[in-house]
């Protein structure tokens, strides 16, 4: 497949009709390592963030073994290209068909719940199996972080103690804790005071965990949202372990999917029109802009202008509208770009790996994207890729030169002793 240098070469050669997903597997490998080699612990990567073929398949060679799935869809994609993975299906609340399809046509053993009926029904399903590793999501408050995760799921400090000891009496493998502190979370400590309200629900219910399964919100970078470095959050997990009332072989987990993916992908759009300071796009928030929509995100931009002059004028802020007819479908930014932008003009929207792709509906008959391999640097980056990077890791184990990791330094293997569940 072709790879192109940069977003305005693809457009002379093809003046796409359709959005394009301008993809960078370099980028995905090169956070993919960080965290094997700064996180101490297994990663799970969560195929929701970007379940795309290739994200799974780059994931892979770069050494990522486990995956966080979240339904049989899921878990059918990742044994199709990882027949070897470990899967743990971390949706608290499934289908019973759903449990059993993937107990005993797909090996998963690892599932997640968060009341006593999904414990009833997970053992029902896989008629009381006794090689299940059960993993309890607990509550948590969601504070520091942009998208807080606090409604839906989760165990309440007051619920905790007694599914805790319900959980540890079902099963004769491994029993862990989860949580989850929100998406894009901004700040390290709320990662400590999870672990640490996590650590008084075991005290209270009298059992210990195998797992230690710290969920994922781990950020990227977006205009208006620079976070700590990552290797922040790595120390404030490391001393909270280290603070847990656990055994020394307990198993700690991650489940990144936005941090390892979205600097890997940005998306091609054109204008269709100019109204004033509204552009109207090919692409919108039922395709690959729904946090553009509902989060009101203002994701990076950049105009590609076909015949390659320069565009003129100073920056000024612009909102977008997507194709289809519903008025829902803006983008209110700010999204600032030269003040001559026009009809026919492209823009390139950046750090869309995460949650872009992922998300595109076919509503209105739009949707549709095609996919290019790119060979360019992503428009900003936590882990120092390319000229346009934010912040780098404090460890600096990676380094980006010519699309290419270098000085890598892995050191392997988690803090404590590790009984390797499937």
């Amino acid at each position: 497949m072709e790879i192109f240098p940069t977003a305005l070469d693809l457009v002379r050669k093809q003046s796409p009709e359709r959005p394009v997903a301008m993809v960078r597997r370099a980028a995905v490998s090169v956070a993919a390592q960080w965290f094997q080699a700064n996180f101490k612990g297994d990663v799970f990567y969560a195929v929701k963030a970007n379940p795309s073929t290739w994200v799974i398949e780059t994931l892979r060679d770069a050494g990522i073994s486990s995956f966080d799935v979240a339904s049989l869809g899921e878990v059918e994609l990742v044994r199709s290209l990882a027949p070897e993975a470990r899967l743990a299906f971390m949706h608290p609340v499934k289908s019973r068909s759903a449990i059993t399809r993937a107990y005993f046509d797909y090996g998963v053993r690892t599932f997640s719940l968060d009341t006593h009926d999904e414990l009833r029904k997970i053992l029902d399903a896989t008629g009381n199996a006794k090689d299940l590793n059960l993993i309890v999501r607990l509550a948590t408050s969601g504070e520091g972080s942009n998208l807080p995760l606090t409604n839906k799921f989760g165990a309440q400090a007051h619920e905790a103690p007694a599914l805790l000891l319900a959980t540890r009496q079902a099963t004769q493998d491994l029993m862990g804790i989860s949580f989850h502190v929100g998406s894009q979370c901004m700040r390290p400590t709320a990662y400590a005071a999870a672990m640490s309200a996590a650590s008084r629900s075991l005290v209270r219910a009298g059992v210990f965990a195998d797992i230690v399964d710290v969920g994922g919100g781990f950020p990227s970078v977006y205009p208006g949202m620079v976070p700590p470095a990552l290797a922040e959050y790595m120390d404030v997990i490391d001393r909270a372990f280290e603070d847990m009332k656990v055994h020394e072989t307990t198993e700690l987990w991650a489940e990144p999917g936005r941090s390892l993916v979205a600097e890997s992908t940005s998306v091609l759009t054109r204008v269709e029109l100019r109204k004033g300071d509204a552009l109207y796009l090919n692409d919108g928030s039922y395709g690959t802009l729904f946090d553009a929509t509902h989060a009101k995100w203002p994701f990076p931009v950049k105009l590609v202008r076909a015949d390659g002059t320069d565009a003129e004028g100073e920056l000024r802020p612009f909102r977008f509208y997507g194709p289809t007819c519903d008025s829902i479908d803006h983008m209110p930014g700010p999204f600032w770009l030269p003040a001559d932008v026009r009809e026919g003009d492209y823009i390139e929207i950046g750090m869309l790996g995460a949650y872009g792709v992922a998300m595109a509906t076919g509503f209105n008959g739009y949707g549709q994207t095609d996919t290019v391999f790119m060979d360019d640097a992503p428009m900003a980056s936590l882990f120092g890729l390319g000229p346009r990077h934010i912040s780098t890791p404090r460890s600096a184990y990676d380094t980006y030169e010519d699309n290419k990791v270098v000085r890598l330094n892995r050191p392997k293997g988690g803090k404590r002793g590790k009984k390797r569940s499937k």
